[in-house]
């Protein structure tokens, strides 16, 4: 068994890079639809530093499936069409994460078959790989079931005011400032849990199988 402190040393690398390709897609979806804002503000960049936001971090280490990075600085005036624009940089988060979240998976179970016997060096050195693997699956999921959810400025609420009508789309648009907030009082509230975690449950089953 791993104690509090092992796992969230190997807990680490996952964070970083879940968080920095998330906001990284986020920016080159930007920079190739015409945007040159996140290139400007050196956010094309797997410096996961650049993309750390403190608070989100610490969420991240708390709950060990959900938090936050800090916002590509993007200005859809740039793009051909603004509201399609930015349902396509929001959208390019989340998927990085699914698609990460695959790929650690897959390396999962590539190193799980191999036959290494538990008293070996090799069982040393890929028993944290798996566990940190296993971590950058639930990881990965919970930053793009969180981040889906339709509340401003996360990623689901980008899409929304990107989908909706024009004056249906402005209503959900202010309530941004407070998107935060009204975050923070679902996950005390307990409703986060209740709705996103069964979803990383669920991802984890069909990633990982029995191998969990």
């Amino acid at each position: 068994m791993y104690s509090t402190l092992q796992q969230i040393t190997v807990m680490v690398v996952p964070v970083l890079g879940a968080v920095t390709f998330h906001e990284l897609a986020h920016g080159w979806v930007a920079d190739r639809l015409g945007d040159p804002t996140p290139r400007l503000s050196g956010r094309l960049t797997i410096n996961p530093l650049k993309h750390l936001d403190l608070v989100g971090t610490l969420v991240f280490f708390l709950t060990r499936m959900i938090g936050w990075a800090k916002p590509v600085p993007i200005n859809p005036l740039h793009f051909r069409d603004p509201r399609k624009g930015m349902v396509w940089v929001a959208l390019a988060g989340p998927s990085a994460n699914l698609l990460l979240a695959t790929g650690c998976a897959f390396l999962f179970r590539a190193l799980a078959s191999l036959p290494i016997s538990a008293s070996s060096f090799l069982a040393k050195v890929f028993v944290p790989l798996l566990l940190m693997l296993k971590i950058g699956v639930v990881i990965n999921l919970g930053l793009a079931f969180f981040n889906i959810i339709p509340v401003p400025p996360l990623d689901g609420g980008r899409v929304l005011v990107g989908i909706l009508p024009r004056e249906k789309a402005l209503s959900v648009a202010r309530v941004e400032p407070y998107g935060f907030l009204i975050l923070i009082l679902l996950i005390v509230a307990g409703v986060v849990e209740v709705v996103i975690y069964p979803l990383i449950r669920l991802g984890v089953r069909i990633l990982l199988g029995g191998l969990w």
